[in-house]
């Protein structure tokens, strides 16, 4: 099934990342949010927008880490080292899906092309 599906698990403190505002916007011809949302208690985005097929092209995701950790009463700089985190991405296929999978926390993130 074609499709984009996000799922984040904040690894900081072994929970997902349920509560955090994710956005998703296509770049092709010129950059359009396509999602958007806060994570559902399981960690994904449930935005009925992702189940569709994507033309080819570039799009990013926007994960606004630094609020979540502050709301979840991380005591971060005043300048957070990860404020918004913007992962720019590839669709080569409409026909596949594309899962991304997040691991996070206030210092880092990891993403990789998953196979949901």
């Amino acid at each position: 099934m074609p499709g984009l599906s996000i799922h984040v698990v904040d690894v900081a403190r072994g929970v997902v990342a349920s509560g955090m505002r994710v956005e998703v916007y296509a770049l092709e011809p010129s950059r359009e949010r396509v999602a958007g949302g806060l994570l559902t208690k399981a960690g994904i985005l449930d935005d009925r927008a992702l189940d569709r097929r994507f033309d080819p092209g570039h799009y990013e995701v926007l994960l606004h880490v630094a609020a979540f950790y502050v709301r979840a009463g991380f005591a971060l700089p005043a300048r957070p080292f990860l404020d918004v985190a913007v992962f720019r991405f590839g669709i080569d296929d409409p026909q596949q899906h594309y899962h991304l999978p997040f691991k996070l926390t206030p210092w880092g993130l990891s993403c990789f092309r998953g196979g949901a």
